[in-house]
């Protein structure tokens, strides 16, 4: 719930932002590219930060190599993408990364609701839940990469 919040947040204080006089927010598309972007920092260090660290290792599916490794990586490629969110030349791009990125990563939030596990002491999101959010945050990186 907390990337939901943060993306939601992080759009509608940046497009307020925009409202008020910052004139690089002054449109629905940059807002959504910061709240995109704080929801990526917010993912992003979560791969570093016990125990959501532990938690992600335990969500890689059991048949990939190197669990450690593959949840170093894409936190490293969610911050890096978060970065280039909020550049406007590399946006686009950073943005369809990043889409193809959390498509790349929805089978181990399957397989973690499929095992029942936990992440930080708390069950990981149900399947529906979860595939509906995935949904919206592929969404919002394809209306970044494909919008105006």
């Amino acid at each position: 719930m907390a990337p939901l919040i943060a993306l939601v947040a992080g759009t509608v204080l940046a497009r307020i932002a925009g409202l008020v006089g910052v004139d690089p927010l002054d449109a629905w598309p940059p807002a959504l590219r910061v709240g995109l972007a704080l929801m990526f920092v917010l993912t992003g260090f979560a791969h570093f930060a016990e125990p959501r660290r532990s938690g992600l290792i335990a969500m890689v599916p059991p048949r990939l190599p190197r669990p450690g490794l593959l949840v170093t990586v894409t936190g490293v490629l969610e911050l890096a993408g978060a970065a280039a969110l909020l550049v406007p030349a590399t946006a686009r791009w950073a943005a369809a990364a990043l889409g193809l990125l959390m498509i790349a990563m929805f089978p181990a939030n399957v397989s973690a609701a499929r095992r029942r596990l936990t992440l930080a002491g708390q069950p990981v999101t149900p399947l529906v839940p979860r595939t509906a959010l995935q949904v919206l945050f592929v969404a919002a990186a394809a209306v970044i990469s494909f919008g105006p």
